[in-house]
């Protein structure tokens, strides 16, 4: 039984890696005014490039990943961050309204359980997508939010369930969501947040 929690905390571990190097990747290119698009977990797509670059571990070889999430298209990563395709060109079903094709592509990746991370160049903000919505929006403008990172990956962890209510995405606004780190907004539904905010004030 130890064991199996032994290896059930590597992989919450890793799943928290890399998220965190996805929003710091995602900050510097939204910083520059760049776009970029990670979808990681399974997802349909056509490649734009030739794929002359080796698969390898995204949080070892963050400035690779951000090298490659400048080209055309989106960085494809498995469950356990190794990078499987770039140049990706996902078909969109599914319309993000008020938002451009990269977030329409987010949207159509962000199926099951994938974890998708949508760079706006427009607004400079990362959207973090999951089960078709969205969960989080970081402002790569406020002061010092490289420091909030690891919180944020922490409220992530929280949200991924409580999300599954969430706000559907013609009603994205800031106000429905909660701000609990200065830069970053959590969206759910009212009842999930109401929740998150208790947890929040008891710890």
């Amino acid at each position: 039984m130890a064991k199996d929690s032994t290896l059930l905390n590597k992989k919450k571990s890793t799943i928290k890696e890399i998220e965190e190097t996805l929003i710091q990747v995602g900050l510097r290119i939204a910083k520059r005014g760049e776009g970029a698009l990670f979808v990681v977990g399974e997802v349909k797509y056509d490649t734009l490039v030739d794929q002359n670059v080796p698969s390898f571990l995204i949080t070892k070889n963050p400035k690779l990943l951000e090298s490659l999430a400048l080209m055309d298209g989106a960085v494809v990563i498995d469950k356990f961050g190794m990078m499987t395709a770039y140049g990706a060109k996902i078909k969109s079903n599914k319309t993000f309204k008020n938002f451009g094709t990269r977030h329409s592509a987010g949207m159509s990746a962000a199926i099951n359980n994938n974890l998708v991370v949508v760079v706006s160049e427009e607004d400079k903000k990362i959207r973090i997508l999951r089960h078709g919505k969205m969960i989080m929006q970081i402002d790569a403008l406020q002061k010092n939010v490289e420091q909030s990172v690891p919180h944020a990956v922490d409220l992530l962890e929280s949200v991924g369930a409580g999300a599954l209510g969430a706000i559907g995405t013609g009603l994205l606004i800031p106000t429905l969501g909660i701000t609990l780190i200065p830069g970053i907004v959590v969206f759910g539904s009212a009842y999930y947040l109401g929740k998150l905010l208790t947890k929040r004030f008891k710890n």
